[in-house]
Formats: C-alpha cells, structure tokens, sequence
C-alpha cells in the first residue's frame, strides 16, 4: 500500500488536488505520495501564522524548551523510521542517515538550551555628558514570520536549523522543503503537533518555485533563511525586498595536507570527506592539495583506501556509498569529469556511471578553470594536485569564487595559524576535513557561499532585534 503523507499548515494536516510521487532514487521505485500546495494554501499559512505571533511572544522561556526538548524526545524515540525514511527519499546510507537524525535531536536539544539565555544587556549610558543619570537595558524581540527554505541533501537536519531557531526565538516559520525529499519533514509535523505549540506557528509546505516564491517576495515575512544553489539563493536576495535575508550557498572546499600530518588519519578522514553521501554535502572535500615530499605515499594510500569502499542499496548498514539523488545530476558529473579528462586530467580511480550512481573518482592534473575545480561538483568527485610551499596552497584554496570552510591536516602551530589568517574562508578545520560540522558552530560561508551563519544561536539572533528602553 502506498504510504501518503499530508501537508501541514497552520496546524492541520490535509492532501490537495495535486499529487507529488516520490521515488527512492535507489531503485526508481515510487513508494510514497504526497501534495503540493497552491497560492490560496500558502495565504491560509501566512495568515495563521501571523494570528499565531502574539501567543508565541508570550510563551514563557521553560514552555518553550519544554516543546523544544519533546520534539527532540519523540526524534529519538522513532529514530529508525526516520532514517528509513531519508534512506528512501534521498538514496542517503543508512549509517548517513541516522547520523542525520542523531544531530537533528541535538539541534533541538540545543535550540531548548540557547531558549533559555535569549540576548539582553545593561548598557551604562554616561560615557558621554549627555547620558550622565541614565541606564539602557538592550532587548531583543522576535523579528516576526521566517520563510525557510531548505535542499534535498539533508532533508530533515538543515529544515530543522530554520525551525528549532525559528521556535527559540517566538517566530513562527513556513518551511518549504525540497520536492524530491519533502517526508521526513512532514513526519516532523506529526511531533510537532503534539507539543503545546500555537497552532500556525509552524508550516511545512511542499510547493514548486512559482508559488514558493511568494516566500521570498512577500513584505509580510521578515527574514528569508535559504539553503541551496548560488545561482538561485544570490537571486533570491535581489527579489527579497526589505526583509533579512541568510543565504547558505554551498562550495567547492579545498584540504591542505602537510608532510608534518598523520597521513594515515588524513586519508581516512579525506575518504568520508570526498565520498559521504556521494559528495552530495555543500562542505564536500573537493580539492586536496597534498604536500609534494609525501604526495606519492597519500595517493596510494587514499586510492587504496578508496577501493574499499562499499557500493549498494542505502538501507544495507554496511553500505558506504549508494545512489545520487537522481539521474539527471549524476549524468551531469558524468560529463564533468570527461570534459576535465579531454583537457588533460587524468582519472586514477572511478569515473563510471551507472543509472544514478556514480563510482568514487579522484582526478589529477587539473586546473582551476575545470569545472570539476571551479565549481561545486556536488558529485563523489575530488582533486588530487601537489604543492611545494604551504603559503601557495594556501593561495590554491582561496583561488576560488567560494570561501565555505576549508581543512589542513598539520602539526605544525605556525602553519595552523597562517592557514587561519589568511584562508578566505567562514571556517577552518585543523586536522579534518572541512566536511566537519557540529550543529552549534557558526556555519557559513563567503563570496558565493553565502551570507550570514547558521548555528543555532547565530540563527536565533538573525530571527530577533535588538530594541532599548532608557530609564532616567
């Protein structure tokens, strides 16, 4: 029987004329339903929503880590079927996709802890002669109605970065997940539902791009939290009118790997960094610069390594790599890679498509106008290049129209420190690939990777503003 999954707004859960089947991109079979919704939905969201702003203000701080936290004890409680569900819909590995569970329910348990030390300050006003007598006291107000707009990627977590802050900070949110991967999201709904949340304080409405860009375009919503492609996110902004915006673009990540590393550890880590989930994470490994003395040592080792890596169907535990999300991106690595090949790269290992998978690849002899180097592969592809002088690989990494994170596997202090000072880039991983993330860290990036930081603190305060009172 086919599982059907309604759409949540504003507090119910209903099905609409038009119909969404989703395929696990595994073995293109369809094995769930569900709805898209339509302008006059999207209205009726809004405008429970709004109705909802007032309660959600009220709520005191402990109601809303009690919600918080519930959310997060029913995560945990039906773990497995969620990650089937991700199994299904993204063709994510099983391992994958209870990791991805996993740090939903910390992003929840952190959301409840940031909602209890919400910002306030005491600022003395008698710097200057003006203020001499007077006291401010800095509060921060919940800006208003989020839009959210989350990828196929990680279809649960990264929705969940935009809703756990969304209901630390009293604003309601309409989350639009992508269409390819809406169900762990709508399940979500089914727990949210049962806590004490006003009901239209949270959304979550599958919709196709004309209708979803009401979200971005809109005045009645204050901020715009995007997490997708460059080209359509930095669009977004420009449609955005007055509202906040936060952008999470993706990139092309670079690895700087130095002769005073563990070399053992750095071609384990740079195997789930280039690999996980088929590269189809905005932090993938893409290029590795490795240093020249022990270039020969980490090739042979990491395509070593590589071959071990198990290919199947998502839902076997012992599987490392399986589908990409659908037969049209994987089709498009494809010629990605034979372009570089016909201008002179050369394939060590991998570099086959079957259907929607693609086999591991690593690439060599390339160069930045490549576009499996210049731009965001998003693809179980990575780069392989030497380099001579640590300050040049440095300049290597930020050759680059992105600035996401970056990784450098040294031991050497100075080398830690110029990596941090002078890569172009929103993080820096020392002795990990930039794949590394923790769901509180500020994550972002710059230059086409995005504007602004997520992390669930960072986020509360783009969802909040700053208003003083000054007493005499």
């Amino acid at each position: 029987m086919m599982n059907k999954y309604k759409i949540y707004i504003g507090g119910e859960f209903i099905n609409t004329e038009n119909i969404i089947k989703i395929k696990n991109p595994y073995n293109n079979e369809v094995f769930a339903e569900t709805y898209l919704a339509s302008p006059y939905h999207l209205e009726l969201a809004i405008n429970k929503a709004i109705l909802s702003e007032k309660k959600l203000k009220e709520l005191p701080s402990y109601a809303r880590y009690d919600i918080l936290m519930q959310i997060a004890d029913e995560l945990k409680n039906k773990k497995e079927s969620f990650a089937e569900i991700l199994c299904k819909e993204s063709g994510k590995p099983w391992k994958y996709a209870l990791g991805e569970i996993n740090r939903a329910i910390q992003t929840f348990i952190v959301a409840a802890e940031e909602s209890k030390r919400l910002p306030m300050e005491y600022i003395n006003l008698d710097w200057t002669p003006a203020g001499e007598g007077r006291e401010g006291l800095v509060k921060y107000f919940p800006v208003g109605l989020v839009a959210g707009i989350s990828p196929f990627n990680f279809p649960l977590n990264l929705a969940v970065h935009k809703i756990a802050p969304a209901i630390a900070s009293a604003c309601p949110i309409i989350l639009k997940p992508s269409t390819s991967t809406p169900l762990s999201t709508l399940k979500l709904a089914e727990i949210i539902d049962n806590t004490a949340l006003p009901k239209g304080a949270v959304s979550i409405i599958p919709m196709d791009r004309k209708t979803g860009n009401q979200l971005v375009t809109d005045e009645r919503f204050k901020l715009l939290s995007f997490t997708g492609s460059p080209q359509v996110g930095w669009k977004m902004k420009k449609e955005a009118g007055k509202k906040k915006v936060v952008l999470e673009l993706g990139g092309n990540a670079g690895v700087v790997i130095t002769e005073s590393c563990n070399i053992e550890n750095a071609v384990k880590r740079c195997i789930f960094g280039g690999f996980a989930y088929s590269g189809q994470v905005c932090i993938h490994t893409q290029r590795i610069y490795v240093e020249q003395k022990i270039f020969h040592e980490f090739s042979e080792k990491f395509i070593s390594e590589i071959k071990l890596i198990k290919a199947g169907d998502p839902l076997d535990p012992q599987t490392d790599i399986s589908s990409m999300i659908d037969k049209e991106n994987a089709v498009r690595v494809e010629q990605w890679v034979s372009e570089a090949v016909k201008d002179g790269a050369k394939i060590l290992c991998g570099g086959k498509r079957k259907g929607t998978y693609f086999e591991p690849t690593v690439l060599t002899n390339t160069h930045n106008k490549m576009k499996v180097c210049s731009n965001e592969v998003f693809g179980p592809v990575v780069t392989l290049e030497p380099f001579d002088n640590f300050d040049n690989a440095v300049e290597y990494v930020n050759n680059s129209s992105y600035g996401l994170q970056a990784g450098v596997f040294t031991n050497n202090i100075n080398e830690m420190n110029y990596a941090f000072n002078n890569l172009n880039v929103g993080g820096v991983i020392i002795n990990d690939v930039p794949t590394f993330r923790v769901d509180h860290m500020p994550y972002g990036g710059i230059k086409n990777s995005g504007l602004g930081r997520e992390g669930i603190k960072y986020a509360i305060m783009d969802m909040m503003e700053p208003k003083i009172l000054v007493k005499d």
